[in-house]
């Protein structure tokens, strides 16, 4: 008479490397808000490109860039790692937008031209309104 255990299917919600810088810049935890905002059983995403480019800023920024960007890539360890395919000279925002159409995911950025190729095909995108919380701009 047992019941089978039915794990609770988590909505997927993608990071870009802005996402990281969040917590630092403006004091807000990025885990507990998207929770709090999407109030679901979520799996945070970091794509392969993503992590590179963070890789990339803590080698070659500014001591200060790289001193966040090593951060960033600890609060990264909290995502799953999704290794994309891809070629060396596609766009890491290239990938996310595709990823996330074909996931039907939303997606957390601040890059503005980001936000607008997402919202021109419909996906939901989350940033930071008035350095203070996350709002989304879409429906899931």
């Amino acid at each position: 008479m047992g019941f089978s255990q039915v794990k609770e299917k988590s909505l997927r919600v993608i990071l870009d490397s802005n996402a990281f810088f969040v917590p630092f810049q403006l004091n807000i935890d990025i885990f507990y808000e998207l929770e709090q905002l999407l109030e679901e059983n979520l799996e945070f995403i970091l794509l392969s490109p993503v992590k590179l480019e963070l890789e990339a800023l803590a080698k070659k920024g500014s001591p200060k860039m790289r001193k966040n960007a090593l951060y960033a890539l600890k609060l990264a360890n909290k995502c799953n790692y999704v290794e994309v395919d891809s070629s060396i000279s596609v766009l890491a925002d290239d990938i996310i937008v595709e990823t996330a159409k074909k996931w039907k995911s939303p997606v957390f950025t601040n890059d503005r031209h980001l936000k607008k190729r997402l919202r021109d095909i419909s996906v939901p995108v989350i940033y930071v309104r008035q350095k203070s919380r996350l709002e989304i701009d879409g429906m899931i």
